[in-house]
């Protein structure tokens, strides 16, 4: 049995989840299958469960964990207690299952892993953006995502309350460090950039004030500011006054994203909620039925 495609979740391209289902299932139940419960459970044999979260999160992923149950089970009941985005305490159910025991004992661990890495994505996110709330600064993700998994992990982002940066190489023009290093200058690397006529917005990265008016000059549409501390930023700000959108970037944490904040940057940009979320802590409860 396989689970239904689904255009979402994840911008950019459409995400096959019948394929990410079976591929994550296939990695898990190997060419036996779930051994242990086909010698100790019945074949007829149906549970009721409840997915509970251990901890205070933000919920991520739930139509995904469901789809692996569904994958295995065509007949199971699934209810969703909660919608992907809520904020929910210990204790809260998030869905419901009724169905062949056998099936959901061999989803559970993919649906519960996909689930408990996503919604810690949310989680953090979350506080990421209630610590620059008010600021009017909008936190954005990077592509530093687990390989294979970006529009998943990207999808957590979002329900988190950031925005999405590039999803892809193809997305846009950012011109970092290296690229400007190779082409010589910021302002011969933005040159070069606008003279390919690739259509689209022209991003450079700029770690010293005296790059961004020659930046500005070659064209470029917006700056990446990097690893500047909060007096340079606001140097920053009032030197471009509006001109262009600015972003930034570079050891930012939860420590220092309001400071940052505070400087009148437009976004911010944060590895770490992709990079370096811990899952989060959900549970399977069982009983026949």
């Amino acid at each position: 049995m396989t689970a239904t495609s689904s255009d979402a979740p994840g911008p950019g391209g459409h995400f096959d989840l019948n394929d990410f289902v079976s591929r994550v299932l296939a990695e898990d139940m190997g060419s036996g299958g779930d051994v242990t419960s086909r010698a100790t459970i019945a074949a007829e044999a149906c549970f009721t469960a409840e997915m509970n979260c251990r901890e205070p999160i933000v919920v991520a992923g739930l139509d995904i964990a469901a789809a692996f149950f569904r994958a295995l089970d065509r007949d199971v009941a699934v209810t969703a207690r909660v919608a992907d985005g809520d904020q929910i305490e210990a204790g809260t159910v998030l869905m419901t299952l009724n169905g062949n025991a056998r099936a959901m004992l061999a989803a559970e661990r993919s649906a519960l892993n996909t689930l408990q890495h996503l919604s810690g994505i949310a989680t953090l996110t979350r506080r990421y953006v209630e610590a620059i709330a008010g600021t009017g600064a909008t936190l954005l993700d990077t592509r530093k995502t687990i390989p294979g998994l970006r529009l998943l992990d990207k999808y957590a982002a979002r329900m988190g309350g950031a925005e999405n940066h590039r999803m892809r190489l193809d997305d846009g023009v950012l011109i970092k460090d290296n690229h400007v290093g190779v082409a010589g200058s910021v302002e011969a690397a933005v040159a070069a950039a606008v003279a390919a006529g690739t259509g689209l917005q022209i991003q450079v990265e700029v770690d010293r004030i005296e790059q961004i008016e020659p930046a500005l000059a070659a064209g470029a549409e917006r700056l990446l500011l990097d690893n500047m501390p909060p007096p340079r930023l606001r140097e920053a700000v009032a030197l471009v006054a509006g001109r262009v959108p600015l972003e930034a970037s570079g050891g930012v944490n939860l420590d220092t994203i309001r400071a940052i904040a505070e400087t009148g940057v437009d976004y911010i940009s944060v590895g770490r909620i992709t990079q370096s979320a811990p899952a989060v802590d959900i549970g399977l409860d069982y009983r026949l039925t």
